[in-house]
């Protein structure tokens, strides 16, 4: 699958470091001047905000997907190349996945987490063939990273499967790594029909 759109899964606040943003603005300059389009939370705030403007500043396309609660409470960008307003956070999540061709978590919290976790499973599952990464911002994700590691060691999480999820600490390397992902041969579990 050629590469188009990048989801990205961030922060709705700004995080205790200036790093955070700092790269997040660099994550959207390198989107923009690969030519790719940017897909994420629909949010002008945090972390969300920061990536979302830094890719229109490179006159890079920005598709915002947002549940309608979220916009009655006023944090919804409205000068994006697109926004979808949702009527749920699960009909948000199944748009972004339908609208990305890869996916990159940056510094968050839960929501984040949950999102890279579940596209990550999606694709352990066969659901989709898509690259998932992780943007290790100042070691941000380490303690993650660390505990994949340790459910592999213990056999919860198969070597295969870990190897779906790409962990680089600059945008360059991580969107370099997409750029040539094919995604490896695995006994698929499901279909995408089935999901």
């Amino acid at each position: 699958m050629p590469l188009t759109n990048v989801c990205v899964y961030c922060g709705s606040n700004l995080g205790r470091l200036p790093i955070y943003s700092e790269v997040a603005r660099a994550l959207g300059k390198a989107i923009a001047a690969r030519g790719l389009g940017l897909v994420y939370g629909g949010a002008r705030v945090g972390v969300m905000g920061v990536v979302a403007d830094s890719v229109l500043e490179a006159g890079g396309r920005v598709i915002g997907v947002i549940p309608q609660g979220l916009v009655d409470k006023e944090v919804a960008h409205l000068g994006l190349t697109e926004l979808i307003v949702t009527s749920s956070m699960h009909e948000r999540k199944t748009k972004m996945v339908e609208r990305a061709s890869a996916f990159i978590a940056l510094p968050g919290g839960l929501g984040t987490l949950e999102e890279l976790l579940e596209v990550w499973t999606w694709a352990q599952l066969g659901i989709h063939e898509k690259p998932c990464g992780v943007l290790n911002v100042a070691g941000y994700y380490d303690g993650l990273v660390a505990f994949i590691e340790h459910a592999v060691r213990e056999q919860y999480i198969k070597p295969e499967h870990r190897s779906l999820l790409c962990v680089e600490q600059t945008p360059e390397a991580l969107l370099d790594r997409f750029a040539g992902y094919v995604a490896p041969r695995l006994e698929k579990w499901i279909t995408p029909a089935e999901a």
